[in-house]
């Protein structure tokens, strides 16, 4: 039993260590059939100043980190090149601000299964790494996001 412990500390550790990004409730929306777009949210939080640069998954052949603004009254979305996380400040994606789409996917996501990430993260001393994200896949009714058109 000690060994288990000491070795889930161990991995916690190495994956906080690898890019000094926390990850808080990954989850991601459900889909009905046919539906080729969704969303994935989560919390991080950079022990120094970091940068989601890029965000990957076998089950989507887009993936894109956004932002949603309102600009003149017209909620508006837009990839983002780069997302910065200030040092010890948390950086919430959620609906309705910046979030991942998930665009061209290869199956329906239904809730109770989970979805891989690999998140992209360039350190303060500018190395990437990247840290493997499971994103708990919730019902389709979770708070609607914005349809969103290419």
């Amino acid at each position: 039993m000690r060994k288990l412990d000491l070795a889930l500390l161990l991995m916690a550790f190495s994956t906080l260590a690898a890019a000094d990004v926390a990850v808080r409730e990954p989850w991601a929306r459900g889909t009905v059939v046919g539906q080729t777009a969704s969303g994935a949210f989560m919390e991080l939080t950079a022990s120094e100043s970091a940068a989601l640069l890029e965000v990957s998954s076998p089950i989507a052949g887009v993936v894109e980190v956004h932002e949603m603004s309102l600009d003149n009254g017209v909620m508006k979305m837009r990839a983002v090149p780069r997302l910065d996380l200030p040092a010890g400040k948390s950086v919430t994606l959620r609906p309705g601000g910046y979030h991942i789409m998930l665009m061209d996917l290869k199956k329906q996501l239904k809730k109770g299964e989970s979805v891989p990430l690999t998140l992209k993260i360039e350190g303060k001393d500018k190395k990437v790494s990247s840290i493997e994200v499971k994103a708990e896949v919730r019902e389709l009714t979770t708070p609607p996001m914005l349809e969103h058109k290419h």
